[in-house]
């Protein structure tokens, strides 16, 4: 899967950075996320570099014949609407694992948002993984994951890190892509 992988983001027009080898486990920060290609072009990424990674999806995708197709490719049913706590329950799966990676978009839908939802960052705290850092550009046709942040616990100044960081991506659809200022 990863030369073929490899083909098509070439043949897209694509190229690939990756300068941080991969931690046994981690949260994977990923944005901008404004389009369902997102989804599309980070998964021949990930395996491009020969990783595995699950990934958060709305319980709502996982209707026949869907399930079973994202299940393979390491979808994670999220209820928005129940009260149990994600974080928890993915912290008990990074318990569970030696090799684990969750990759999470922030913004937490395609549109534009103006307020991360900040579960990976508390996921990632809580099950004392790293955050890896990767990015979509579209004016650049690059992806990539250049930086691994530790969280400290000062959730201020590691976001304002992570912003940074996100500030010169550009998304699919611009207009959709909003940094928080803290």
């Amino acid at each position: 899967m990863s030369n073929f992988s490899k083909i098509l983001l070439k043949l897209a027009g694509w190229t690939t950075i990756t300068t941080k080898g991969e931690p046994p486990k981690s949260v994977i920060c990923v944005a901008p996320h404004t389009s369902n290609w997102d989804y599309i072009l980070g998964q021949l990424f990930y395996w491009s570099e020969g990783r595995k990674a699950k990934f958060l999806i709305k319980k709502t995708w996982f209707k026949f014949p869907f399930g079973a197709i994202f299940r393979a490719l390491g979808g994670i049913p999220v209820d928005r609407s129940s009260k149990s706590s994600i974080v928890e329950q993915m912290v008990t799966e990074f318990e569970k694992h030696e090799i684990f990676h969750l990759a999470i978009t922030p913004e937490g839908t395609r549109k534009l948002v103006k307020k991360w939802k900040m579960g990976f960052y508390h996921i990632a705290a809580t099950a004392n993984v790293p955050i890896e850092l990767a990015y979509f550009d579209y004016r650049k046709k690059e992806l990539g994951i250049t930086e691994i942040l530790i969280p400290t616990g000062d959730e201020k100044k590691d976001m304002e890190k992570i912003y940074k960081y996100f500030e010169n991506r550009t998304a699919r659809f611009p207009e959709n892509f909003y940094l928080p200022k803290q």
